[in-house]
This record gives C-alpha cells, sequence and structure tokens, in this order.
C-alpha cells in the first residue's frame, strides 16, 4: 500500500543505510511531527543496525518503512555477491570482457580494469540464433541446456544471467531456458524481463548485476521483513521513486544508488518549500559525497556504472567522489598529502571517535581546527576525543613538510591542508555535474546535507560562486526523510528502431501494451487512479548518432527533439532524417509528503541561541568564534560569519564574509561573501 493523502496512520519511518551512520527519520502522523537520530553503522550485517534503531521507537499500532539500502551497492564494489553464472548465445561469451573497448584514462599505460563479475569459466553459450527483426536463424539446442545445468550444479552456482542476442525483440528462448532453470531452483535474471533494449553489452552487464546482486538483497530484505512484520515495508529505488519489498527482492539493480537518492528527493523538497527549483544538491557524509543538479524536474539517465559495471536502468544523475568526512589522509611515495578515497568508516572510525583509529581524518582535522566540538556531537550523545586527534595528525605532520603560518602549529596547518585537499575533490565533482552538462552553477543554490556538508559547503560555493547555500533542518539525515517524500516509480522501455516516416499512431500502439502493464503494476502497489500519472517518451536520434535524446511523446516530438538537441549540442539538424530508438513509460504513483509546518518569522536578534566563543583555526590565524545551538535558532533569526552552528546530527560553518537567515522552515539560508577567510 501506498501513503494515504492525509498521512493520517500510524507513523512513517525513512531509513538510511550509509557508511558510518544509519538514519531514521520517524514521521507521527497524528501529531505531523518528525523525529530524527543516528546510530552507528554494522558493516557486516547491515541489518542489525537497523534492526537497533527500530527497537528504540515506541510501538505503533501502524508503522510504514520506507528504506534506503546499500547491501546491492556493496555487494558489486567489494566483489562479495551471489555466486553467478551467464548463459548467452553461442559466439558471444567474451561479451562482458571485451564490453565497449573504452579507455577510462587515455593515457593510462597500465590501466587497471575492473574484471567481470562472471568470470569466464561460469559463462556458457547455448546454439540459438535471432536476427535483428526476431525471426530465428538457428533453433534453440535444448538438449545443451541439460549439460550446463549439471555444470551449475556441480559449481554451487546460486544465481543465473540469461542474455541473448536480440531477445528484446523476440524473448521465446530466453523465457525458455529461463523457466527450465527457475524449475532446478536456481535464481535467473533474464535480460528481455529486466531490459527489452538494444546494445547487447550494456544490456548482458545490467543484467549479470541484477543476478548478482538480488539474492543477497532478497535475504537481507526477507531477515527484515521477518524480524518487522506485519510493518509495511518499502526500497528506494535508483529513479527517486519507491517499490514494495516484494517487487524490489528479484531487481536489486533497481536500487544500486537508492541512498544518495533519497538525499536528491529530500534536497528538491525542502529547496521547494524555500521556493527554489534550480539547484546544486551537496551531500556529504562519512565515506563519501554525492551531487546532484535539480532543474524543476530531477534528472534521470540510464548511463550509470558502479564498480566498472554499466547498468542501464534508470537512476538519478548523480556522481559521486569519495571524500567524506572517514576519508583517511596519508603520504604517498612522492611524499604528497593525500585525502581518500580510503575510508575509515564506521569502525574504527577517525581518530576521536575513540574506537582504535590512528589514521587521521577531515573529521579528526575539523576536531583540531576547533570547529567541531567534542562536546556537541550528535547532540552531546557521543562524545570526541580531541586528544586523539591531535595525536593523529601530530603523528602524519612528522612525515611531510609543510609551510607553517604564523600563529599555527605543524598539525594546524596540516589540518587546514587536509580540509584544502578535500573541497578540491568535492568542487571538482561539482563541476562535473554542473559547468561540464553546460549548466552554470551561479544560477543555482547549493542544497547542503549529509552529516559532514555543513562544515564545507560555504568555501565550495564561495569557489564556485554560487551566491546561496540552503541547509535544511534535517541535514544529516535528509536522505531518510527524502524516502517518505519518494512517490511510487516504475519504468518501462522497449527498443523498437523505427524510421522517420512513421505514423503517430504506430508509435502510440507500440506503447499500449506498456502501459497496460504500468497500470497494472500501479494498482499492486497499491495506488489508485487519481494518483496515477502516466508519461510516455521516446528515445530519438539522427540517423548515424551512437545515442540518443530522451523527449516526450507527442505529436511534435520531432520538433521537440531538434530543440532538446540545439540546447544540449548548440546544434540541430532540423532537415536530417531521425530514428525512434526507445519507447519509454514511466509510471508515478503520487502520493502527499509528510507535513513541515510553516512558523511565523520574528526577531532578527539570536542572541538567545549563542552557546559561547570559541578559538577557532582559519587560514590566518586562530580567532575566536561564536557558537551557536541549532535547536534554539528560529524563524528570522539573522548571524553574520564566523559562527558555528551545534545541530543535534550536524554542525555548519560560516566564513567571516558570510550572511545566515533562519525561514519559516528552519532551514539556514546563507548568503556567501566573496572573500576567503
Amino acid at each position: 500500500m501506498a501513503i494515504p493523502d492525509n498521512h493520517q496512520l500510524g507513523s512513517w519511518i525513512g531509513i538510511d543505510i550509509g557508511g558510518t551512520f544509519t538514519d531514521f527519520v520517524v514521521y507521527v502522523a497524528r501529531d505531523q511531527a518528525v523525529q530524527r537520530f543516528k546510530i552507528l553503522s554494522t558493516p557486516s550485517n547491515p541489518a542489525e543496525a537497523v534492526l537497533q534503531g527500530l527497537h528504540q521507537l515506541p510501538h505503533q499500532v501502524s508503522r510504514h518503512i520506507v528504506h534506503g539500502s546499500t547491501v546491492a551497492t556493496n555487494a558489486i564494489l567489494e566483489r562479495k555477491g551471489a555466486r553467478t553464472a551467464l548463459i548467452t548465445t553461442k559466439g558471444f561469451r567474451d561479451v562482458l570482457s571485451i564490453g565497449r573497448q573504452d579507455r577510462p584514462e587515455l593515457y593510462d599505460l597500465f590501466p587497471s580494469i575492473s574484471p567481470p563479475l562472471v568470470p569466464r569459466e561460469w559463462t556458457f553459450e547455448i546454439t540459438e540464433r535471432l536476427d535483428h527483426e526476431g525471426n530465428i536463424v538457428t533453433p534453440l539446442q535444448e538438449i545443451e541446456l541439460d549439460v550446463i545445468i549439471q555444470e551449475l550444479k556441480s559449481q554451487e552456482i546460486q544465481s543465473v544471467a540469461v542474455s541473448f542476442l536480440f531477445s528484446f525483440v523476440n524473448s521465446a528462448h530466453e523465457r525458455w531456458v529461463t523457466n527450465r532453470l527457475r524449475a532446478e531452483g536456481l535464481f535467473v535474471t533474464a535480460s528481455s524481463e529486466i531490459l527489452p533494449e538494444f546494445r547487447e553489452y550494456e544490456r548482458t552487464s545490467t543484467t549479470v548485476v541484477n543476478a548478482y546482486v538480488s539474492p543477497i538483497l532478497d535475504a537481507y530484505l526477507g531477515q527484515l521483513a521477518r524480524e518487522i512484520a506485519p510493518t509495511e515495508f518499502h526500497i528506494l529505488q535508483s529513479n527517486g521513486g519507491r517499490l514494495s519489498v516484494a517487487q524490489a527482492r528479484g531487481h536489486g539493480v533497481r536500487s544500486i544508488l537508492s541512498g544518495p537518492a533519497g538525499g536528491v528527493v529530500g534536497a528538491r523538497y525542502f529547496a521547494g518549500l524555500a521556493g527554489f527549483n534550480r539547484i546544486l544538491t551537496f551531500d556529504m557524509g562519512g565515506t563519501s559525497t554525492d551531487v546532484s543538479l535539480v532543474h524543476g524536474d530531477i534528472h534521470v539517465t540510464t548511463e550509470a556504472e558502479v564498480g566498472g559495471c554499466p547498468i542501464r536502468v534508470p537512476v538519478i544523475d548523480i556522481h559521486t567522489v569519495g571524500s567524506g568526512g572517514g576519508s583517511l589522509a596519508t603520504v604517498d611515495a612522492g611524499g604528497n598529502l593525500r585525502v581518500g578515497p580510503q575510508s575509515a568508516g564506521a569502525n574504527p572510525g577517525p581518530a576521536c571517535y575513540g574506537r582504535g583509529g590512528h589514521i587521521p581524518t577531515v573529521t579528526d582535522a575539523h576536531v583540531v581546527l576547533g570547529r567541531l566540538p567534542t562536546d556537541g556531537f550528535l547532540g552531546g550523545k557521543m562524545a570526541l576525543d580531541r586528544d586523539a586527534a591531535n595525536t593523529a595528525l601530530d603523528a602524519l605532520s612528522t612525515q611531510i613538510p609543510l609551510l607553517t603560518v604564523s600563529g599555527l602549529d605543524s598539525k594546524h596547518c596540516l589540518a587546514l591542508g587536509m580540509i584544502q585537499i578535500a573541497n578540491a575533490h568535492m568542487e571538482r565533482a561539482l563541476r562535473v555535474i554542473s559547468v561540464e552538462r553546460g549548466e552554470d552553477p551561479r544560477e543555482a543554490v547549493l542544497v547542503s546535507f549529509g552529516g559532514a556538508g555543513g562544515l564545507h559547503a560555504c568555501d565550495l560555493a564561495r569557489s564556485l560562486a554560487i551566491p546561496h547555500v540552503l541547509i535544511p533542518p534535517m541535514a544529516a539525515t535528509l536522505s531518510a526523510l527524502g524516502m517518505l517524500a519518494a512517490d511510487v516509480q516504475l519504468d518501462y522501455v522497449r527498443t523498437v528502431m523505427l524510421s522517420n516516416d512513421t505514423p503517430f499512431e504506430m508509435l502510440e500502439q507500440q506503447i499500449k501494451s506498456m502501459v497496460k502493464q504500468s497500470e497494472e503494476d500501479l494498482h499492486r502497489e497499491g495506488i489508485s487512479p487519481e494518483q496515477a500519472v502516466i508519461i510516455r517518451t521516446v528515445d530519438v536520434r539522427y540517423i548515424g548518432q551512437a545515442y540518443d535524446l530522451n523527449v516526450p511523446l507527442m505529436s511534435q516530438f520531432r520538433e521537440e527533439f531538434d530543440r532538446v538537441h540545439q540546447e544540449r549540442y548548440g546544434y540541430c539538424q532540423e532537415d536530417a532524417p531521425i530514428e525512434i530508438v526507445n519507447v519509454r513509460v514511466r509510471a508515478i504513483g503520487r502520493v502527499t509528503p509528510p507535513s513541515i509546518l510553516k512558523v511565523p518569522l520574528g526577531k532578527t536578534d539570536a542572541t538567545a541561541a549563542k552557546w559561547e566563543e570559541r578559538p577557532v583555526v582559519v587560514s590566518q590565524g586562530i580567532q575566536r568564534v561564536p557558537y551557536y545551538w541549532g535547536d534554539r535558532l528560529r524563524p528570522g533569526h539573522e548571524i553574520s560569519g564566523p559562527a558555528i552552528f551545534v545541530l543535534d546530527d550536524t554542525t555548519v560553518y560560516i566564513g567571516p564574509d558570510d550572511h545566515a537567515t533562519i525561514d519559516g522552515y528552519l532551514n539556514i539560508l546563507i548568503q556567501v561573501g566573496a572573500s576567503n577567510d
């Protein structure tokens, strides 16, 4: 069932598992109250942290959970998925190894290439062949499957991907093989079921990824479902929409990036409340930073890659870098300071956590600089060890020559350098998602969230000349909140390869069965016809092009394609013939997000929120900076920098030339000054 429009039943719980913390946001419908908290993640078994957090909550008559999981992501990155085999058309055994022959690093003479998820000895060929129109050229040799099944059993294969040439046009051979394998008790993913789309490498890779991660996700979700029954349970997909657990368990590839997707949904929600529709999202957690561009609608792409594996299912266009609060600082063989991508994670975590970590992290640098209070972390529930942070940075500073600033010792200079390097990584990511896509970051608002984002956001905005930073009141748990604001969303695709002169009525006929399927699936997800929105689009390209653009399916779709091409690439060819590559359907079930009540603006004086002044290291030296309690900030308060806001689950640093205002939704809106501190 979907969230009722009036949100009147029980409580809604958003859960986001991060590399360091697991975040919980609880919306109590009756009181329209939102609560949030964090607990340390349990990487060895993520379900433990989820269950620990749920046990801290009072029992509700009705509880509804929307969960973002890193289980599928970690299975790929750590190569700890199911024992997976691939069955493909004879002659295509090496499709995963050959790939597209792209060179990610053009001038790297010794490139590091991720091995395929399925080794060659577990890739099996079967005699069959279709042509590009789906006609049978070589009949399926069914007897060959008997030998393959015996080999699968002897190798203790747990999951099988089936991907035949041109099965997206005619799936008969794939269906027969898939049904036979399922009768043998194997978990099977068929390419015609998960991605009936052309490009055999990307289709096969996506199918293999789903086969590789789904058994792991299925076991994880099954454990949770048993432990929390009869709670209603949904998973957030990578496209920013939710899906019932019953459907998600067999489609693990669709939730690869569910956590970061929740952050983008939450950022758009709060930015919309504040009156902004063009934003750059900046989600800095303990392990990584995710950035995305939202201009009204959230941009979804089908050209994602995770762990070196292309996945063609729709995902929110997010760029990720290995830079977070837990990023480790090290000295390389050339004597240069490096920060990340390795992370201290949740265990042992940064040195200041007092859990045995001894390598300094970005979080330790902030503690040493005085920007992260040791007695106000997580609302005072977790004390930080300043001495351990100092010791870690002192040890590293002896390994690298440093240019010291008057009044600062070597560990302070090292800490400033670590922050600058981390900022450089994250600034580059923001440029990739904006400048390199033809978007001007100066026209956007930087929405900062994640536990560590508030300490870096103003410096990043200054570097990119972004005039404003918006920090939502639930910044450190925004991904979990975004899961509660997400609609149900289902995506369908079919390759058609139709010519320029195809009648519009034929296109509508091609998409008719997909629309019918989407309406039936929405009904199974508990969506009423009044809540349903069906979006029809087509992928179009000029004949001879390798890639296409997605435009709405309407009678003037050709004109719209030319317009989008002109906007994206700076030119169009109005007289050139085009090709309709794919037809797509996106089925959306609208749900009402949690109600965030607006509070009237009050006085501008924020003296009542002031905690005390403390020494803080800035680039010019040490100066006393006022600290403010975040829970005492009220709508209308205005604060000029430098200042530090200590919230229950995050800390915000604004520079000397910045000015912060608290709006009616308790967002911190910062006008960023031009000069550095």
